[in-house]
């Protein structure tokens, strides 16, 4: 039976506020944070953070599957909006480069990742980081706020991705821009791994074909869509053999079909002013 939109965020909020009650190796050792994929060593999606100016490590929980703020095109005195910020992570880099005249907003909808993320910021003594506890299809943030959103590996747990690209629209500036790190598809997935509720909280089965995630990012109204970086994710036997027959990995494994963290940078057009322009 399918799930509704709101069964799967209750799904992904139960499973997110376990994680941001572990620590980053055993989040890493997971499914995306998942849990009870493996108990083996790998780190699966997460890249490095540990070398980026603003980095703490009580705030990185191995959840992301990019570095969206490397190619943010963040400036000092810029109001940056972080998409699903869990424990803030990718807020405070931000914040290392937006200085003491910027802004930085988390967004997240599960309450124990909000706490998390507070906790830090005060450790921190950070008065321009802010964490919002809300959803990502219904953001709590005015419109033309941002002028750079960030997100890692978390708008492809959203069900209605249409209506989160159309949000970020809202929030962004005329003439801003984002950079979003996310997992998409190539190819359909096995059905065991694509209908598995595990493998949705863990930020593959949530994932779409990333021509149709770059065709939704293109009608919300943004423009110069790039991917600046993309790569593929390799999922360890001993994960796989959980959902898949042996049959079926060998298959999985020679096929073209594939699972891919994309970064995507996109433009909200300037505002038009000039007669005859629009």
């Amino acid at each position: 039976m399918t799930q509704s939109s709101e069964q799967l965020k209750a799904l992904v909020r139960e499973k997110y506020a376990l994680i941001a009650q572990q620590s980053k190796d055993e989040n890493e050792k997971s499914c995306c944070g998942a849990g009870g994929c493996a108990t083996i060593d790998y780190t699966i999606m997460a890249d490095d953070y540990s070398t980026l100016k603003g980095y703490h490590a009580d705030a990185d929980l191995g959840l992301g599957c990019g570095l969206p703020t490397e190619f943010a095109l963040i400036h000092e005195g810029d109001t940056v909006v972080d998409l699903g910020s869990g424990a803030g992570n990718d807020a405070f880099v931000a914040r290392s480069i937006v200085g003491e005249k910027g802004k930085v907003i988390g967004i997240d909808f599960t309450e124990k990742m909000i706490e998390k993320a507070r906790l830090n910021a005060d450790k921190l003594n950070f008065n321009n980081v802010e964490f919002r506890l809300g959803d990502i299809e219904n953001m709590p943030i005015g419109g033309n706020i941002a002028d750079v959103v960030v997100s890692n590996c978390v708008l492809n747990l959203v069900p209605d991705k249409k209506r989160a690209f159309d949000e970020t629209f809202r929030v962004l500036k005329p003439g801003g821009h984002f950079s979003v790190s996310d997992i998409v598809l190539v190819g359909d997935l096995p059905e065991g791994l694509q209908h598995s509720a595990e493998m949705y909280a863990g930020c593959v089965s949530g994932a779409i074909q990333k021509n149709k995630y770059l065709d939704i990012i293109a009608n919300a109204g943004f423009t110069n869509i790039t991917v600046q970086k993309e790569k593929r994710i390799i999922l360890p036997e001993e994960i796989l053999a959980e959902y898949l027959s042996p049959e079926q990995i060998k298959s999985f494994a020679e096929g073209s079909t594939g699972i891919f963290s994309i970064t995507v940078y996109a433009e909200k057009p300037k505002a038009c002013c000039e007669p005859g322009c629009c």
